[in-house]
């Protein structure tokens, strides 16, 4: 049985080791701080790229072989973990102003349906509180711009989807140390010999680095071409007595979240701030100003709660998934920006195939580490 060392106990860093402990592998999970409280706490849990059209087909390609994959991979870690991940398969609608033919040409070519939203909620909108303008663009009046209502997306809420994740690792046999920071990559002879933490040396004989927006730092000299930095998202919460929207609904990078419990998630801002994580009156004014212009009924609403996360960005948000030029026993899966939780299961179908030698489902030569 081969041993792995997983570091980094995010949404990618579970799937990892728990794609590894079915394959009969022993692994240890090392996180830095606790499971799961990282960027892919503090994100949404939409399933789908915002605006999947004004991404490269790299992204794309990734992220719609994963939602594939998302339905069953959740309903198993509900069944064998008795924890609901509540994915929820809602449905995403796109308001204006995007490029309706290039969206449109996009659904055409990737097999993704798109459709006029159904009367049934759309005779609903009214109860909701949107605005004049996010209604009338919703039913798609002349003079307004037309939206556009993607059944497909579904969504997961992801702290309870990470509590799931880590309950399977474990119930599977794998160990996770938490408050671990690793100081150092030890290699020697050209292979990763060890890891020097703060709570000693581990070794194994296979080692995956899933530390998100840490990953470069902790990488040091062996980072080499892996460009991943950390950007900042801030996000806001709010409380309904049920479900004040019957789908997701964005706006360029605005993007509204309903929970089934009557909590719904307002996002995100994009900021390049290095790791500084703290919340910004800025961007909780700018977010609360957007929201209430599209949903009113938010004016007079109280903000439960303002939090920020950082995301592993990457150039055109192209995540680094594969086995280092140098040191063969060294593997990445980190860099999937604001797509973590989306792109984890086919990530670690990328990740196991390259480490077996298995054939891959698609080209995956723009994720190598190279």
């Amino acid at each position: 049985m081969s041993e792995v060392l997983v570091i980094g106990a995010g949404a990618v860093g579970l799937a990892t080791a728990e794609g590894l402990l079915r394959t009969g592998a022993a692994v240890t999970v090392l996180e830095r701080g606790g499971v799961g409280r990282e960027a892919s706490w503090a994100g949404g849990g939409i399933l789908s790229p915002l605006c999947p059209w004004d991404y490269p087909e790299e992204v794309t390609r990734l992220a719609l072989h994963s939602m594939a994959l998302f339905e069953p991979w959740a309903q198993c870690l509900h069944y064998e973990t008795g924890i609901d991940p509540e994915y929820d398969h809602c449905g995403m609608r796109v308001l204006p102003p995007f490029d309706l033919e290039l969206a449109r040409q996009w659904c055409v070519a990737h097999g993704v349906v798109c459709l006029p939203l159904p009367d049934e909620i759309t005779s609903d909108l009214p109860a909701c509180g949107l605005s004049r303008l996010a209604s009338s663009s919703i039913r798609g009046t002349k003079g307004e711009g037309e939206a556009l209502f993607l059944p497909a997306v579904a969504q997961v809420r992801n702290p309870r989807l990470l509590q799931a994740m880590r309950a399977q690792v474990l119930r599977l046999g794998g160990r996770i140390v938490e408050q671990c920071v690793v100081e150092r990559i030890v290699a020697n002879g050209g292979r990763v010999t060890g890891l020097q933490t703060a709570r000693g040396i581990f070794s194994a004989e296979d080692y995956v680095v899933t530390a998100g927006a840490w990953s470069k730092v902790l990488l040091g000299e062996h980072a080499l071409q892996a460009d991943i930095k950390p950007i900042r998202g801030q996000m806001l919460l709010f409380k309904f007595a049920a479900p004040p929207l019957p789908h997701i609904l964005l706006q360029s990078d605005l993007y509204f979240i309903p929970r089934r419990d009557g909590h719904l998630l307002v996002g995100s801002t994009v900021e390049d701030v290095g790791f500084d994580k703290s919340t910004t009156m800025e961007a909780r004014a700018m977010l609360l100003r957007r929201a209430v212009a599209l949903l009113p009924a938010l004016r007079d609403r109280l903000i439960v709660k303002h939090w920020a996360g950082l995301r592993p960005g990457s150039p055109a948000n192209i995540p680094t998934i594969g086995r280092h030029p140098v040191l063969p026993n060294l593997y990445l899966n980190s860099g999937h920006f604001r797509y973590g939780v989306t792109m984890a299961p086919a990530s670690v179908e990328v990740l196991l195939n390259e480490m077996n030698g298995t054939p891959q489902p698609f080209d995956v030569s723009p994720y190598r580490w190279c």
